[in-house]
């Protein structure tokens, strides 16, 4: 914009950091010197010339002048709304300052020239936009301040200039911000910047609100929470007044619980700061439930009470013994565990290096022996509280350990709470069915039960829940496992392993006479004076009707024959007493399941032909006998090579192998035809193929059935084999020779054949069942076919099966 060319001679009328835009009307207060000097000097002026007095307005900031001022003049001289002298001054053009120069008064007269603010017309299309965005940011803020007749005047303001200079008078905008605008020429430009302006106040005017709302509403709901708990304290004093209570009655006050609770000091440490929290959190706060369930639990966990032994070394032995018939190995490990802790206690060394003496015992035995019952014998023979904890299925580490307290429904672990659930820190803890415990995302509990039965760490176990150190080292824990190799390693080094191998038939006769017949008479409503069932009824039960290394189907049998003596004295068809005896059993609960090879017909037998053997086999329910098969194709058909069924294991398929190159390289030397070996296939089948089965134990049994294939010779009935064999022919040890035998004797079966390196297992086979069984321990395969193939005839042809 171009400056007119038209000088202006005016007095300066200075704005201490005020600024007037054209436009504006302004009152002055002439009290002031500079003002009244700028006013008085314009009114002599105007005296010469016509017209109304003019003044020059100039921004002063901090004794600054500005570069542009506004030509103002005089409208009216008078007295202000408070009774002094002032001026009614108005803006009209903005002028540009130049030198100083002289005039009438005392006021300072400068040069200047108006500023040309012309916008040429029609308006560009641009411009009239910007005049309209304008007149809306100006019409919301003024209906936000209720000036309504305000908005009407601005609506009518049709000049760019005068719109952008309007907003002179809004009391948001600096002083600074005012000067801008002033010493703005172009009025298109001047308008964009009061625009710019305006609708950055609205911005932070609706940023403002809304804080401002949010924290009226923040005191709202504070004031009104207050009021709320104000009355709820009133109505509970008003109810315990009500109720005749006390007012802070102990049971509600945790600090005056846990001060009196008798707790380890660490543990009383925990407890008091959890405390704090809970007296500074509201009773709304989720956090403050959490402190009380966790409080609640430290309350009831019996951090300082202990059972007493009991030290009677011999009673404890009786106990055991009333209980449970045989089991000698886990009985004396109880006995000397006692025995040891009496000396200990004797001689002031309970406590030792922060550790007392418990004991971490692994019992493992096939289902049915009486693992889990003998838990509650031994916690009976010691005198201490017994609690069990299932660990069948469980998948989740939070089991063992617990959860942090901070989920929803946390839980202390099972460990925990089986201490908390006996009431005492040395109770006798069952860990059922520890080898099925399994692992998946949420972690792997065995794992997580290292730290428990690990008697060098679990005087200080921390439990996630707790987060305080529990002492679990004078907890005698019992673990009960049906298979040893499906626990861990890391886990099975941490316990004392006590096997159970099964029972004996005498043994199994007298747990059904002293502990399973009375319990089963008395579920089924009758006395032992009513029935009796006579030794050689329970040895039948044991021996045929029932094949197994525990008493569980005994016990089952048991109750379905005194279920059904009962049944027919209600019908009137049986008169009481009565006592039951072995010829009584078929008419009772039926035929026999389990008859013994030995006593079937010869040509019923399954060795009854040749290339069938008798193995041993141990499984998770205990000893097995196990059948082995074998027989060669046609010739005709082609069919060469090895077929082995029965689902077996790799290991097993690598037996069949060994066992069918031992008889290819050796067959000449055991004078068997070993052509027919290369020319016809061989299969080797292993009965139950349902059951899936593994291990290098069947190699003997695998060679001596092929070596009977091919020799025409049977193999002996009553004899059993076990043993690995290798390609040069020595039979090699076994695990599981207590339970085999066990089997073998079970099964009828009168010799077995065992590694020679198996001898020393042999002590823990008991003597009634070696009494009955002749046991051959061999190096070579070639022992075991001498004695297990009975002698050809001399005139028969060697009868060799054929596969279809």
């Amino acid at each position: 914009m171009a400056s007119t060319s038209t000088p202006l001679t005016l007095p300066v009328l200075p704005l201490d950091d005020e600024v007037v835009l054209p436009g504006m009307v302004v009152p002055l207060d002439l009290s002031d010197s500079e003002v009244r000097a700028a006013v008085e000097a314009a009114q002599a002026a105007a005296r010469t010339t016509p017209g109304k007095p003019r003044v020059l307005l100039v921004p002063r900031i901090d004794g600054t002048y500005a570069n542009t001022g506004v030509l103002g003049t005089v409208e009216q001289v008078g007295r202000l709304a408070d009774g002094d002298p002032g001026a009614l001054i108005r803006g009209r053009d903005r002028v540009r300052i130049g030198a100083g120069t002289t005039g009438p008064g005392a006021a300072l007269w400068v040069e200047g020239t108006r500023v040309d603010e012309t916008v040429p017309e029609p308006l560009p299309g641009h411009v009239t936009e910007l005049v309209k965005e304008y007149k809306a940011l100006a019409t919301a803020w003024l209906r936000k301040r209720g000036a309504w007749q305000v908005v009407d005047r601005v609506q009518a303001i049709d000049g760019v200039s005068a719109l952008a200079d309007n907003s002179g008078y809004s009391p948001f905008l600096t002083t600074d911000q005012k000067v801008e605008l002033l010493e703005t020429a172009d009025p298109v430009a001047r308008l964009k910047l009061a625009t710019q302006q305006l609708r950055d106040h609205l911005a932070e005017q609706d940023v403002a609100e809304s804080i401002a709302k949010d924290v009226q509403e923040g005191v709202d709901k504070q004031q009104r929470e207050f009021l709320l708990r104000r009355q709820l304290e009133a109505v509970r004093k008003e109810l315990r007044e009500l109720n005749g209570e006390q007012e802070g009655e102990e049971s509600d006050d945790y600090r005056s619980r846990v001060e009196a609770a008798d707790l380890p000091e660490k543990v009383r440490e925990a407890a008091l700061k959890e405390v704090d929290k809970l007296e500074r959190s509201s009773d709304q706060s989720p956090e403050g439930s959490w402190i009380r369930t966790w409080l609640d639990t430290v309350l009831e966990m019996p951090w300082n009470e202990r059972t007493e032994d009991a030290y009677d070394i011999q009673g404890a032995q009786a106990v055991l013994d009333a209980e449970h018939s045989g089991l000698e190995d886990v009985k004396e490990r109880i006995t000397e565990y006692l025995a040891v802790r009496k000396r200990r206690t004797e001689r002031g060394l309970g406590v030792v290096g922060g550790r007392r003496g418990g004991a971490v015992l692994a019992l493992v035995g096939p289902p049915g022996v009486g693992k889990t019952s003998l838990g509650e014998s031994v916690a009976h023979a010691m005198g201490r509280k017994f609690v069990r904890v299932a660990l069948g299925g469980v998948r989740d580490e939070a089991e063992i350990r617990g959860h942090r307290r901070t989920y929803v429904g946390a839980l202390p672990g099972r460990v925990v709470r089986a201490i908390k659930e006996a009431g005492s820190m040395n109770p006798v803890v069952l860990l059922d069915e520890i080898d099925k415990v399994g692992s998946d995302f949420r972690g792997d509990p065995a794992a997580a039960l290292l730290e428990v039965l690990d008697p060098a760490q679990n005087h200080t176990f921390r439990d996630h829940y707790l987060e305080v150190e529990l002492d679990l080292s004078d907890v005698v824990f019992l673990a009960t496992a049906n298979v040893l190799e499906a626990i861990p390693e890391a886990l099975a080094d941490r316990m004392e392993i006590v096997r159970l191998d099964g029972y004996t038939e005498d043994e199994k006769v007298v747990i059904a006479r002293d502990h399973l017949l009375p319990r089963q008479l008395e579920r089924a409503g009758l006395d032992k004076a009513e029935v009796a069932i006579d030794e050689g009824a329970l040895r039948k039960l044991a021996g045929e009707y029932t094949r197994e290394a525990g008493v569980r189907t005994l016990e089952r049998s048991i109750a379905r024959l005194l279920r059904k003596v009962a049944a027919q004295h209600e019908l009137g068809e049986r008169e009481l007493p009565f006592t039951v005896r072995d010829e009584d059993l078929r008419a009772l609960i039926g035929r026999p399941h389990h008859v013994p090879e030995s006593a079937q017909d010869p040509a019923e037998r399954r060795t009854s032909v040749p290339g069938v053997a008798t193995g041993l086999a141990v499984t998770g329910a205990g000893g097995d006998v196990l059948y082995v098969e074998a027989s060669l194709a046609d010739p005709e058909t082609g069919a060469a090579g090895l077929t082995l069924t029965g689902q077996l294991g790799d290991v097993m398929k690598e037996s069949a192998q060994i066992a069918l190159s031992f008889l290819r390289s050796h067959g000449a030397e055991l004078e068997l035809p070993v052509g027919d070996l290369k020319d016809r296939g061989v299969h080797i089948h292993f009965p139950a193929g349902a059951v899936p089965k593994d291990g290098p134990s069947a190699g003997v049994t695998m060679t001596t059935a092929l070596a009977s294939l091919l020799s025409g010779r049977l193999v002996r009935t009553d004899v059993a084999m076990t043993g690995e064999v290798s390609l040069t022919g020595r039979v090699l040890p076994i695990g599981g020779v207590k339970q085999k035998l066990l089997a073998a004797h079970r099964a009828g079966v009168t010799t077995v054949i065992i590694p020679k390196r198996n001898e020393p297992d042999l002590d823990d086979v008991p003597a009634e069942v070696l009494d009955k069984l002749d046991v051959h321990a061999v190096t070579d395969v070639r022992q075991v076919l001498e004695l297990a193939l009975a002698p050809a005839t001399a005139d028969a042809a060697p009868e060799v099966p054929v596969a279809a």
